[in-house]
C-alpha cells in the first residue's frame, strides 16, 4: 500500500512530469490491491488540477503542462483496464474532435489528457469531424460535446455542427474551444460553454454538466 509519503510523492511527480515514478508508484499500488479509484480521485486528479491552475495563473506553460499530462497519461493507462472491471463510474463521459476542415489536434490532445486526468471518460474522434459523427457520439451516451477549431476558416463550422445537434434533437452539451474561438462566438452560436485553454476546457464541461460554477 502506498504510504501518504508515497502519496505526495505520487502528487508531486505529476506535477513535475515524472512519468516513470508515475507509473512505479501506481503499479505498486495496484500489485498491492489499493483501491485505485480513491488513488485516482484523491490523489492523481488534484495533481492535475494544480498543474492547470499554475498554468491559469501563468506559473508554468504549455510545454510543463505536456509533461505532466503525460505523466497522468502513465498513471491511468494503469489504471483505467482495473476499473474498467469495477462499478467505478467516471465524472462524466465527453467526447471531443477538432471539426470539419480542421487538422489540427495538438490542442485537441491536450484537452483529452486534461479531462482523464479530471476523472472524465473521453471519446477522441479525432480531426476533420463532420457534424453526424458528433451527433452519433451524442447517441453512444456522451454527455458533453467538445469542438475544437484552430483555424478562422474552419471556425464557422461550430456553428454548423451546434445547428445540426439541435435539429437532431441532441440533448448533450456542447463546449468550443480553439485558438480563434472567444465566449462571445460561443454565445453567438448557443454552445452551452466556452474554454479559454485546456484547464479551461476541462472547467467548461464540468460547469455544462452541473458540476461547477
Amino acid at each position: 500500500m502506498l504510504s501518504e509519503d508515497d502519496k505526495d510523492e505520487l502528487f508531486d511527480a505529476i506535477c513535475d512530469g515524472d512519468r516513470e515514478t508515475v507509473v512505479e508508484l501506481v503499479s505498486r499500488a495496484r500489485d498491492d490491491g489499493q483501491n485505485l479509484g480513491e488513488l485516482l480521485k484523491d490523489t492523481m486528479i488534484p495533481a492535475m488540477t494544480e498543474i492547470g491552475n499554475q498554468f491559469s495563473a501563468g506559473e508554468v506553460f504549455v510545454p510543463e503542462m505536456l509533461v505532466a499530462a503525460r505523466a497522468m497519461q502513465g498513471g491511468i493507462n494503469i489504471i483505467e483496464p482495473i476499473l474498467a472491471q469495477t462499478d467505478h463510474e467516471p465524472v462524466g463521459r465527453v467526447c471531443i474532435g477538432s471539426v470539419k476542415g480542421d487538422l489540427h489536434d495538438i490542442g485537441k490532445n491536450l484537452v483529452v489528457m486534461m479531462l482523464k486526468g479530471a476523472g472524465f471518460e473521453v471519446e477522441d474522434l479525432g480531426v476533420d469531424v463532420g457534424s453526424a459523427a458528433f451527433a452519433e457520439a451524442a447517441e453512444r451516451g456522451n454527455q458533453v460535446i467538445c469542438l475544437s477549431a484552430l483555424l478562422t476558416t474552419t471556425k464557422p463550422q461550430m456553428g454548423e455542427v451546434v445547428k445540426y445537434l439541435k435539429e437532431a434533437g441532441t440533448t448533450a452539451k456542447v463546449v468550443i474551444g480553439g485558438a480563434v474561438i472567444t465566449q462571445s462566438y460561443a454565445d453567438a452560436i448557443g454552445a452551452d460553454a466556452f474554454g479559454e485553454d485546456a484547464p479551461g476546457a476541462v472547467n467548461a464541461v464540468k460547469r455544462a454538466l452541473g458540476l461547477a460554477n
